[in-house]
């Protein structure tokens, strides 16, 4: 019998019983440059981040809501999106208690953060077109099942999950399904975001480090509900999010032409690439990406890894991972060095041939 979602049935009860912490720009939000701060004993001479950071980080949450008409009060910023699921994991999941579900081959870090936090990880492959097996999944979970992760478009596999196998989780489930959608602007399928407000157990998580191109900032996205993000709030570090990261942050999501371009650049670049690896003898199978990167499934994966690699070219070899036998997933870069890695795996061929014929 499914059990209806109830947020209190799932939270962690010290995490219920939690006073958050109040910094002193929580307690003081009304800037004025005239006004003289002497509550949070920093260094009064100004160099641009002698102050503490906006603990909230208002400014950068009202554009994302702007652009992704999404409330600022279902968007939590984190340092980088492994800390948003790191919280996630930290909020809800009893350790040595509560279990979550992953679908491998998909992204690491859900492993690491259940381990990290003593929770049990249940893993339910995918299926051989890389989909959710939706009765495999509900066949695994129980009572203390908290979480589903959905890695959507997936990596490695690049592949947007179905709308109808998703759909079926979200209202099956009473636990929370957490989204991962940091691949979403490469792909032509809709957010889920667009789903915020229909499921109170949907959880999405983006990130700038891709299609807006700051991995190095480190800045993650979770947009939920607002009862949801409340009690990610009370357990999120103050200032997590320091005041170089939100300006970067700020100042690239205003430029909404110039990601637009690099977004499109990637995209005829990809296809390129897809058309060009399947011209290859040894690439067996070019599989289609959602992404910004393709997977491909060649010959001996590890054995052209080592090859390119003594080229300079670093791609990344996914044959250990399940269903990933003999695959190598190529990310998409500038037309420059696409045009170099398929020169290199051209002149693999030719060398192939040259020596059969010796």
């Amino acid at each position: 019998m499914k059990r209806s979602f109830k947020i209190n049935d799932l939270v962690r009860e010290n995490v219920n019983r939690l006073k958050p912490y109040s910094s002193a720009r929580d307690e003081f939000t009304a800037i004025d440059e005239e006004m003289i701060f002497l509550d949070a004993n920093e260094n009064p001479f100004e160099n641009g981040v002698n102050r503490y950071p906006d603990p909230q980080q208002n400014k950068v949450k009202q554009e994302l809501a702007r652009q992704k008409k999404a409330k600022t009060s279902q968007i939590l910023l984190g340092n980088g999106s492994d800390e948003v699921l790191d919280l996630i994991f930290r909020a809800f999941c009893e350790p040595k208690i509560d279990n979550v579900i992953t679908l491998p081959p998909t992204y690491g870090m859900y492993k690491v953060l259940a381990n990290v936090n003593d929770v049990e990880e249940r893993e339910v492959l995918l299926t051989s077109n890389f989909q959710p097996n939706v009765e495999e999944i509900f066949e695994k979970a129980d009572e203390n099942t908290k979480i589903i992760f959905l890695c959507s478009p997936n990596n490695p596999t690049g592949n947007s999950f179905s709308e109808v196998a998703v759909t079926e989780i979200l209202q099956r489930f009473a636990g929370l399904v957490v989204i991962d959608e940091a691949y979403i602007d490469f792909s032509e399928e809709n957010s889920w975001l667009e789903k915020l407000d229909e499921f109170p157990n949907l959880v999405v998580t983006q990130t700038l480090s891709k299609a807006y191109g700051l991995a190095g900032i480190r800045l993650g996205i979770c947009y939920a509900s607002e009862e949801i993000i409340r009690i990610l709030n009370k357990i999120k570090p103050p200032y997590n999010i320091n005041e170089l990261t939100q300006q970067k942050a700020l100042e690239r999501l205003e430029d909404v032409d110039a990601v637009k371009s690099e977004i499109a650049h990637l995209l005829g670049q990809r296809e390129l690439l897809d058309e060009e690896l399947s011209k290859i003898s040894y690439v067996e199978e070019v599989y289609p990406s959602d992404a910004n990167f393709i997977l491909a499934k060649v010959d001996d994966a590890t054995a052209r890894y080592k090859q390119l690699l003594e080229q300079g070219i670093v791609i990344r070899n996914r044959t250990t991972q399940p269903l990933c036998e003999n695959t190598l997933r190529f990310t998409v870069g500038t037309a420059m060095e696409n045009e170099k890695l398929l020169t290199a795996l051209k002149n693999l061929e030719v060398e192939a041939v040259n020596h059969k014929n010796q």
